[in-house]
């Protein structure tokens, strides 16, 4: 039996983005409230009944977001332009762990209304 587990967090993040087509607002440095969900699975425990010790997922969600949060993204090591798509990505990669597997990898804009998902 596989259990998944999912942590949602937010972060506030500046960037500038580059397009093929122009989008004079998008080349101006520009900011976001993200907000992300990582789902985790593993066979539960049986002595302790949990898929993941919760303490433990959200240390390595803090460990993500301290390189994300309030940081200009253009300049985050590792992320690339930043997209959604690549922000998925790197959260998917940052995540990564011997004590999980992550299934999904979820992040949005609420405002703006889009959104990413990147699944295993």
């Amino acid at each position: 039996m596989k259990l998944e587990l999912t942590q949602r967090f937010f972060f506030d993040a500046a960037h500038t983005l580059e397009r093929a087509h122009d989008s004079a607002p998008s080349r101006r440095v520009h900011g976001h409230t993200y907000h992300a969900a990582v789902t985790v699975s593993a066979p539960a425990a049986t002595d302790s009944g949990m898929v993941v010790d919760l303490a433990l997922l959200r240390q390595g969600i803090a460990a993500v977001r301290e390189r994300l949060d309030h940081h200009l993204l253009d300049e985050v090591p590792g992320l690339g332009r930043p997209t959604l798509e690549n922000l998925c990505r790197f959260i998917f990669e940052g995540m990564a762990s011997g004590l999980w597997v992550v299934e999904r990898v979820d992040v949005e804009r609420p405002a703006s209304g889009d959104a990413c998902r990147l699944s295993r």
